[in-house]
């Protein structure tokens, strides 16, 4: 089958185009202007282990492409360790990497009229910015995920990043040796690989193979395993059949095939980081996609598999339990997918997931039934009340109590909350808020995994609730409520909000209340004042100044 060339520029009209002249410098011949020009958006980096086993990923994916009868053509993309970044200022460039790297690829793919786009990724924001980037240049794409890390060890105990965050919580309330907080450090992350339970990263793989545009059972394989090079080679294959059919995330990306990406991730416990990407990629799509449809998928969709950070497994136990393949089967034969929704490959889902077994494997329990879920519906809950009227999201996995009424803590910053929780100044009870954190106040709206871990660690992860404009990561779990809308830099209610206020939590009746009534409110908000902003220049500025709200996901554009 033919393919309508989009590098039209060097090979249309006639032989001598000065076009070609810089690609014959490369190595071209001229046979080569009649196959497609294929990118490969590589986000290999030693920043961080996430991204430092991506190399050969790439280049098993260039000799695929390259047999399959494509020019592979390699250009480089950002990442930003959120790991590493974490409880820094520099935390406030994740989220802002993701509309870099969409750019990146859509720069690249445009400026060069690619034909088609394959785009190799690890560390969280490369995932939803990847897909950002392939759903704007809207040629034939698939994602080549890098794989989850392999599990630590430390005294018969499996580790993974997270388990150090909390060992700070631990060691610092003198729950924790220093030999076992050393040792859990060192042995936190022994391989490459991004995080290695359902956080953000390997949710939004495992979502992108719900949604199409990633190949089956590709997710959850350990980035150091050859199943994972031999899973990138095969992307190359697909990927230029998918250009010399047409097939383009626009054929894909439809509403039906975003609600599968979002009953995996309900399934899965996946990352609240989830709705605020799958709200941008909806968005780029043209796709109607709301906070409401989120917690209408919820309601109906059980979770189903018992994985970190707030269940027993990693990511690796997933597949070799089935992966999520398995996971999709369960909820075809349910009727909580769509299997009509057309993939990469050519194929739908339904006929994807037809050599499926109809049920897991025996002997393991990572994959529950349906019938016999950890909960009988999502844990990812939308709060509205007072003090989000625009919508806030909650993870509400893990926990003995969902409802929680307590005295406001207001913190504005996060280095401040982690002082008061480290010398013992939050107790039971405590709600605290931290603010100005949103995607314009932060800017860049940053993850509070250091704050959430410590208080995991010193034991209060069940009796402390934690409100933020901000966002959590998705090794976070206990009683904590992000991306609160509207943001305190744009006068919302977490604005008003005063220490010791009465703030109520209900994750089952879906409400975050500040109990102060009407009248004082009307007070309090006609004394407030916005503050300026923290950076006047550079990208954080322009990030601020074009950021949608976290209910809009936090898009530029």
């Amino acid at each position: 089958m033919g393919f309508d060339h989009r590098s039209r520029a060097i090979t249309q009209g006639v032989d001598r185009s000065p076009n070609r002249a810089m690609y014959y410098a490369l190595g071209y011949e001229k046979a080569d202007f009649d196959k497609p020009m294929i990118g490969i958006a590589n986000g290999h980096s030693t920043i961080t282990p996430c991204n430092a086993g991506l190399q050969p990923l790439a280049d098993a994916a260039v000799e695929a492409i390259r047999s399959a009868g494509g020019n592979p053509q390699i250009f480089g993309t950002p990442t930003i360790s959120d790991g590493m970044a974490m409880g820094t200022e520099g935390m406030k460039y994740s989220l802002v990497s993701r509309e870099v790297i969409a750019d990146c690829i859509e720069t690249c793919v445009q400026g060069q009229w690619m034909d088609g786009v394959l785009v190799v990724g690890g560390c969280d924001k490369n995932l939803p910015g990847g897909m950002l980037g392939m759903i704007r240049a809207n040629v034939p794409s698939v994602y080549v995920y890098g794989g989850t890390i392999k599990p630590g060890r430390w005294k018969g105990q499996d580790l993974s990043v997270i388990s150090a965050f909390e060992a700070v919580g631990a060691f610092s309330a003198g729950r924790m040796s220093a030999e076992d907080f050393e040792g859990i450090e060192r042995n936190a992350c022994p391989t490459t690989g991004s995080c290695g339970g359902m956080y953000s990263a390997n949710t939004m793989s495992s979502s992108f193979e719900a949604l199409g545009l990633s190949l089956l059972g590709s997710s959850n394989m350990a980035n150091t395993d050859a199943e994972k090079h031999e899973s990138a080679a095969e992307s190359g294959r697909v990927l230029v059949a998918a250009v010399k059919a047409g097939i383009r995330p626009s054929d894909i990306i439809t509403r039906r095939a975003i609600e599968n990406a979002v009953a995996l991730v309900m399934a899965t416990g996946g990352s609240t980081n989830a709705v605020l990407h799958y709200l941008a990629i909806a968005h780029a799509a043209g796709v109607e996609w709301s906070l409401d449809d989120f917690e209408r998928v919820r309601r109906k969709v059980p979770v189903i598999c018992d994985l970190k950070p707030s269940g027993r497994y990693m990511a690796v136990d997933l597949h070799k339990a089935g992966g999520v393949p398995q996971v999709l089967k369960l909820l075809l034969k349910a009727g909580l997918v769509h299997g009509d929704c057309l993939t990469v490959t050519g194929r739908t889902l339904g006929e994807e997931l037809a050599a499926v077994p109809g049920t897991p494997p025996a002997g393991q329990d990572v994959i529950r039934p349906v019938g016999d879920p950890l909960y009988p519906e999502g844990h990812l809950a939308v709060l509205r009340g007072n003090l989000a009227e625009g919508g806030a999201v909650a993870k509400v996995s893990g926990l003995r109590s969902l409802a929680i009424t307590g005295p406001a803590r207001v913190f504005e910053d996060e280095q401040s909350a982690m002082a008061a929780i480290q010398s013992d100044r939050v107790k039971p009870g405590d709600v605290l808020v931290l603010r100005y954190l949103g995607p314009r106040g932060g800017p860049g709206m940053p993850e509070m995994l250091a704050p959430t871990s410590a208080l995991i660690g010193r034991g209060l992860g069940d009796s402390v609730a934690l409100v933020t404009d901000g966002r959590f990561s998705g090794g976070t779990w206990g009683m904590v409520v992000g991306h609160v809308t509207p943001e305190a830099f744009d006068g919302g209610t977490i604005a008003l909000v005063r220490d010791g206020d009465s703030i109520t939590i209900d994750g089952r009746r879906g409400v975050l209340r500040l109990d102060v009534d009407d009248s004082e409110l009307a007070s309090r908000r006609a004394a407030w004042r916005q503050p300026a902003p923290r950076y006047t220049r550079g990208v954080l500025a322009k990030y601020a100044q074009l950021a949608r709200s976290a209910s809009e996901g936090a898009v530029t554009g």
